[in-house]
């Protein structure tokens, strides 16, 4: 017979994982709104970033009756660096879709659920199972046959801040779970508006188009604000490791929105890739089946 407790933590994992896939489905729509926006990478972190902070700033006022700005004085090095950890993925993103493939950017994205489950374990000493290794082996597959697409010198620059990005966002994860106390609305409502403060001073000094307004608005609200507060928030519920799995969905549908929209096609080998990357996922959740026997970290090495 299950034990309410086991049946908790059930709910509870269930419940994390639905808040970490649609994140990621949310969060799939950045470079689709970056293409959309038409914009250097100054202007749409600007204009995003306001639209960010005008968002949850307002659900913090409804929810917590306490304004971001009144929680400045009462930060502390938990909070700051969730906030520096948060505008440098933030921009790396931007800059990386900016200049490169949304392929490429999705690419090394997917190393992601590798590098918070590493962190993890030096940091938190979380432990990971054997189906997520099974099921993270093959999604590695896929993610080196993706890679087999070689990119251009012009992509290099492009690439690395997509490893900035990752490492960083992998790094919020588990910072996130560290410490449950702290607010991730709040938090992704200052560390928007520290993004707003680096690139205000970079950004074009004349106003865009309508058009290129609603799609900044967009990237700002649906990718930025509630995806971050939904993964941040189903993060604590489940492993880094799977909560940074679950976030592979966005490898998959990045690029196929930009591949519908603007017929930034990617190539066969990318296709395939992603394909692998999107079945060891939807493995990976089928085949759940209450609690499951850990392996040590240290026993893969």
């Amino acid at each position: 017979m299950v034990r309410v407790s086991d049946r908790d933590r059930e709910r509870d994992r269930r419940h994390g994982v639905a808040l970490v896939a649609l994140s990621a489905v949310l969060w799939s729509t950045a470079g689709l709104f970056v293409r959309m926006a038409a914009l250097d990478s100054w202007t749409i972190v600007a204009w995003r970033s306001l639209f960010t902070v005008l968002t949850l700033g307002a659900i913090a006022v409804v929810r917590h009756r306490v304004t971001p700005a009144r929680r400045v004085i009462r930060l502390g090095w938990t909070e700051l660096t969730a906030i520096a950890l948060s505008v440098v993925s933030s921009i790396s993103y931007i800059v990386a879709l900016d200049i490169t493939t949304v392929a490429n950017v999705m690419t090394v994205y997917a190393a992601l659920p590798f590098i918070a489950t590493g962190i993890a374990f030096l940091w938190l000493h979380e432990r990971v199972t054997k189906r997520f290794l099974v099921a993270g082996a093959v999604a590695l597959g896929g993610i080196v046959l993706m890679a087999g697409a070689a990119a251009t010198a012009r992509d290099l620059l492009g690439i690395g801040a997509a490893v900035v990005m990752t490492a960083g966002f992998a790094t919020q994860l588990v910072h996130a779970k560290r410490h449950p106390a702290m607010d991730t609305t709040v938090m992704s409502a200052l560390a928007a508006a520290g993004c707003l403060l680096v690139a205000a001073p970079l950004a074009q000094p004349t106003l865009p188009t309508p058009a290129q307004l609603v799609a900044c608005a967009l990237f700002g609200i649906v990718t930025t604000g509630l995806a971050y507060v939904l993964v941040l928030a189903g993060g604590r519920l489940i492993s880094s490791g799977e909560a940074g799995f679950i976030s592979m969905l966005d490898v998959v549908l990045g690029p196929l929105w930009v591949w519908i929209f603007y017929a930034e096609r990617p190539g066969g080998t990318v296709l395939a890739g992603g394909g692998i990357v999107l079945a060891s996922v939807a493995w990976y959740l089928a085949t759940h089946r209450g609690p499951e026997i850990d392996v040590d970290a240290a026993q893969i090495v």
